[in-house]
């Protein structure tokens, strides 16, 4: 029982985590050129969070499997996203034109993008090992 209550509060902190990343990412995206911050900042901070944030929500769905493993995957997805602004049909481009559309699909391929995708999952990743040993459990 004590395994079960401890995998479902480490999927509700995991949750926690991605929904303050998609509010500091929303911040930044959506305020950090008005309160003049710089382009690159916003533009690869937010690929940064979103990184992050994708680590966090698989690490939430898998909570048992290694934290190597988890990063791999929130990797292999955050490109598979990237690559798909390479296909392009009429519904998917006007989807792409919204706000949500350009904050989950992005609108434009940048082989940058992945760079901060994998810097985000990264850093991610480290905080999550850190505190996993910090509080005693095995971040594998």
């Amino acid at each position: 029982m004590d395994e079960i209550k401890a995998s479902t509060s480490l999927r509700i902190r995991r949750l926690g985590i991605a929904l303050a990343i998609i509010a500091c990412g929303m911040a930044l995206r959506l305020g950090g050129y008005e309160i003049g911050l710089p382009y690159f900042l916003v533009k690869y901070g937010g690929s940064t969070l979103w990184g992050a944030m994708v680590f966090f929500l698989i690490a939430m769905l898998l909570p048992r499997q290694p934290l190597a493993r988890l990063a791999i995957l929130a990797l292999v997805i955050a490109a598979l996203t990237e690559f798909s602004r390479l296909y392009h049909t009429p519904w998917l481009d006007e989807f792409r034109l919204t706000l949500t559309g350009a904050l989950l699909l992005g609108r434009i391929f940048s082989l940058w993008n992945i760079v901060a995708y994998g810097l985000g999952i990264a850093l991610a990743a480290l905080f999550e090992a850190r505190r996993l040993t910090r509080s005693g459990r095995p971040s594998h």
